[in-house]
């Protein structure tokens, strides 16, 4: 199972909505080392950072990826993750 990281609930059930096989977790906001995360990573699962596709969104997974070198990026094609499950239901 894979572990996706999004910024908000709503972006995590869009996320959810495309990856269904993956876990999509909010981190209730951009933020770098919310104090669950270690225990998370210490599952050994693959975890992706999916924040938005914004400055900040990008900002705070370089930082979040900084901390924990295990963490990759999986930036939406959108702006955020409700926003790519809108284009591919229009």
């Amino acid at each position: 199972m894979t572990v996706i990281l999004c910024e908000s609930s709503i972006d995590a059930i869009s996320c959810w909505l495309l990856h269904p096989a993956s876990l999509c977790l909010s981190t209730s906001g951009a933020r770098p080392n919310p104090r669950w995360l270690p225990e998370l990573l210490s599952q050994g699962l693959p975890v992706y950072c999916a924040f938005d596709s914004d400055a900040t969104g990008d900002a705070v997974a370089e930082q979040m990826m900084r901390l924990h070198p295990s963490l990759r990026r999986l930036r939406p094609s959108q702006h955020d993750w409700n926003d790519v499950l809108k284009s591919r239901s229009a």
